[in-house]
């Protein structure tokens, strides 16, 4: 694939650059997107079963469970050449933000610095009561833990169908799309929103948006440019061609 010079020219003068990335990104490093991700045990519920607070209260041990099986997932799983060439960009472009859909922190483990985590991280766990994040607790064996500080359960860092997105990571994120010369839409259906009013705001303010994605989206008619095929080898090649190693 030849990627359009006006592209590569536009990129290689940009100072102010957005990227926001979905579960595509992370489906190349061989992590099931949500909806895809059910199978053995779990093939009998469906996620929007279980990643709700409801669910939560009714039955803590089952939720647990199920995102200690998708951690699992996870953490087999590596960083893709697209993770690596958005970790390069973000050390070319003087003003960079990544922003993310996803939970899985493969952007960190390939160097990115500048991430905004919109649906947080499922690393993390927070008190389901307090909403506190809490790095450490005393095993006992039971599932979830408890909080060590005001005893309720532990339940990942992750936002919940019904549940609204972190105010300032969505702010710094709307903030970067109105003021960006150029915004990245990887691997993102377009269709989840406030995401996917990022692309259209950044359009609105006379950015430059440019869509990378395997299948046509509702954004692909009214993206600047729309590359479709796999994020990993698209971004290696834009990559290439603007800073020529």
């Amino acid at each position: 694939m030849r990627i359009d010079p006006r592209l590569v020219q536009r990129l290689q003068t940009a100072r102010r650059v957005v990227a926001l990335t979905g579960a595509g990104i992370s489906a190349e490093s061989g992590i099931p997107t949500f909806r895809d991700a059910q199978s053995g045990l779990w093939a009998r519920f469906r996620p929007e079963e279980l990643a709700t607070p409801e669910a939560f209260r009714r039955n803590p041990e089952l939720v647990w469970d199920w995102y200690a099986w998708r951690r699992g997932l996870v953490a087999r799983a590596t960083p893709n050449p697209g993770h690596l060439a958005l970790a390069r960009l973000g050390t070319l472009v003087p003003d960079w933000l990544l922003v993310t859909q996803n939970v899985d922190g493969l952007h960190q483990r390939a160097g990115s610095r500048a991430v905004v985590e919109l649906h947080g991280n499922i690393h993390r766990n927070k008190c389901f009561d307090e909403g506190v994040v809490v790095a450490e607790w005393r095993e006992t064996g039971e599932r979830p833990p408890r909080c060590p500080r005001c005893g309720g359960p532990l339940r990942p860092d992750v936002i919940w169908f019904g549940e609204s997105l972190p105010a300032q990571a969505l702010a710094q994120a709307e903030a970067a799309a109105r003021g960006c010369q150029m915004l990245f839409s990887i691997g993102t259906s377009a269709a989840v929103f406030p995401a996917a009013q990022l692309p259209l705001t950044a359009l609105q303010a006379g950015a430059m948006v440019v869509e990378v994605n395997k299948d046509p989206t509702p954004l692909t008619g009214i993206a600047t440019f729309s590359l479709l095929g796999l994020a990993g080898e698209i971004l290696s090649r834009l990559l290439e061609e603007t800073w020529p190693a």
